[in-house]
């Protein structure tokens, strides 16, 4: 619970504001310890309305805080205030609203030497604003957008929490999910430390969020609360990432024939998979994506076994991944927040996945068959099955081949 009180001094307006928390009880498994979100090309807001990688300037330093005095604020109204808070930030991103993107240049004008993109629902941080153009800073770029591309102010406040990806990252070894935001309800599953979950809903010392057993709810106590926006890529970055993602589908390739061929001539692995032929089929361009969606489709009936990495006697969600990539000679990490961040982005999500590709959710990842399907060990209740791909939000699409 947080308490706010105000203190005033004689002839002058200062400003103080302290916060004092009371401790949270909940039930977790294993030692705590603070597990930062991972990098990439995300800017972090902190429940503490902390702007993460912005240049160290002090022009961009955060503004005073304003501490009035002798007024008690209620309880009650604790919640309101961080939400404010919170608003406050948003309100200094600037957020492209574009088809695809808008350039960042050197100077206010179109003339201006390209630095790098701001794509779209992209945000960059406000500096200032020159002749219809906004000053930036977003990721390793700072620069000049124009104006009517992108939002700021009050308009960036009203589609920030839209654009934006609310997320839990646990700092516990274990957590267990419960129905409701109470210690009595029953525990509808487990998530792992450093696993990252959609939020769906607050209380003061609960998290409404998605796991793949359903919508459940975790203490802050053992979460990290941030939220996520992509920002700018740099024309050296851009550069960089094409070529990385060029010779890692290289590598993977090389990987997989390599794979194949040593097991032309020998018995297939598969031989304790599921007895009774799956009846889904596989679509799609991409030759290497649909033999490791095929091959994943061997394992449909198998169980589902927390922490578990075999494809015939049991694994969770990403060590079934990690297992049916680990056949093909590619090293997937046993994690569906790292899964996120393997291979490279898909340019329109779902709309352009092959099969193969990695569908990533809060806490749980996928393999794409095709025909709008996923094969996934989906939880302990159905094990290794196939479900459409939209049952649950889809957070990331990764195209490792």
């Amino acid at each position: 619970m947080v308490r706010n009180v105000t203190k005033a001094a004689a002839g002058a307006l200062i400003a103080v504001l302290a916060l004092s928390f009371t401790d949270i009880h909940a039930e977790a498994i294993g030692n705590t310890s603070s597990v930062l979100p991972g990098g990439g090309v995300n800017l972090a807001l902190s429940m503490g309305n902390k702007l993460e990688n912005i240049v160290d300037d002090p022009a961009l330093s955060t503004t005073p805080i304003i501490e009035l005095a002798d007024v008690e604020v209620p309880e009650e109204d604790t919640g309101e205030i961080e939400e404010v808070a919170e608003e406050d930030s948003f309100r200094n991103l600037v957020i492209a609203q574009v088809d695809h993107y808008v350039n960042v240049r050197d100077i206010p004008s179109e003339e201006g030497e390209i630095l790098g993109k701001l794509y779209n629902n992209s945000v960059g941080t406000f500096i200032s604003e020159e002749n219809g153009w906004y000053q930036i800073t977003s990721g390793s770029v700072t620069g000049y957008v124009k104006g009517e591309y992108c939002v700021t102010g009050e308009d960036a406040v009203a589609i920030a929490k839209e654009v934006g990806t609310h997320l839990a990252t646990v700092n516990t070894q274990t957590l267990f999910v419960r129905t409701e935001p109470s210690l009595d309800a029953a525990k509808l599953g487990m998530v792992p430390e450093a696993e990252e979950l959609l939020v769906l809903d607050e209380t003061d010392d609960w998290v409404q969020v998605d796991v793949e057993e359903g919508v459940g709810w975790v203490s802050k106590d053992y979460v990290i609360l941030h939220s996520e926006f992509v920002q700018a890529e740099s024309k050296e970055e851009e550069e960089r990432r094409l070529a990385k993602e060029e010779e890692e589908r290289k590598k993977a390739r090389a990987a997989a024939r390599a794979a194949q061929s040593q097991k032309a001539n020998t018995e297939s692995n598969t031989s304790q998979a599921a007895s009774e032929p799956v009846q889904y089929s596989v679509s799609g361009d991409s030759e290497m994506g649909s033999a490791v969606a095929q091959y994943a489709l061997q394992f449909v009936g198998n169980p589902y076994v927390y922490g578990g990495t075999s494809l015939t006697n049991g694994a969770d969600c990403s060590g079934f991944v990690m297992s049916v990539y680990s056949n093909f000679g590619v090293s997937l990490p046993h994690s569906s927040s790292s899964d996120r961040s393997q291979g490279y982005a898909v340019e329109g999500g779902m709309a352009n996945a092959q099969p193969g590709d990695l569908i990533c959710y809060s806490g749980h990842v996928g393999i794409y068959i095709g025909n709008g399907q996923i094969v996934h060990a989906s939880n302990k209740n159905t094990g290794i099955t196939v479900s459409n791909y939209n049952y649950r939000k889809v957070l990331a699409v990764r195209r490792i081949f």
